[in-house]
């Protein structure tokens, strides 16, 4: 049995997955009704959206005293923002909480590319969704 008939029988939503030639997959994704297009990133542990979109995407911030690390880069300020809603492909989750910060280092990266994200799809969504990549046809599956 083909992967895609085995998950599809155990309620597995397939979503396609875009890929740049930095290697990246790219989902598009709608989060509180607004449409955007996010990294796929297995180590990140929490969904980050730019804090150039917080109002685009309706975010209510919460400010924190956390920061972020991430490959490459110092600590960077965050704050939060609860109870949002998320949609990947036929897939929906509420109240999922996301971290806010400036990603304008990762958009400049991918400016070779002639790319600009939105946010960061994190393993807690992965996590949430029960998640499997099929790299072999850049295909997410979630349940």
């Amino acid at each position: 049995m083909k992967l895609d008939k085995f998950l599809r029988n155990k309620n597995y939503m397939p979503v396609q997955l875009a890929v740049i030639p930095s290697g990246h997959h790219l989902v598009s994704v709608k989060l509180n009704g607004k449409k955007g297009l996010f990294i796929l990133d297995t180590g990140a542990s929490n969904t980050c959206i730019d804090e150039a979109k917080a109002s685009f995407f309706k975010l209510k911030l919460k400010d924190t005293d956390h920061k972020a690390t991430g490959a490459g880069t110092t600590e960077i300020d965050i704050r939060l923002a609860k109870k949002n809603k998320l949609k990947i492909g036929d897939w929906k989750l509420k109240k999922l909480p996301v971290v806010v910060m400036d990603l304008s280092h990762i958009n400049q990266a991918l400016s070779m590319f002639e790319v600009e994200v939105d946010g960061i799809i994190g393993a807690d969504v992965l996590r949430a969704g029960k998640g499997v990549i099929q790299f072999d046809k850049e295909r997410l599956y979630l349940k």
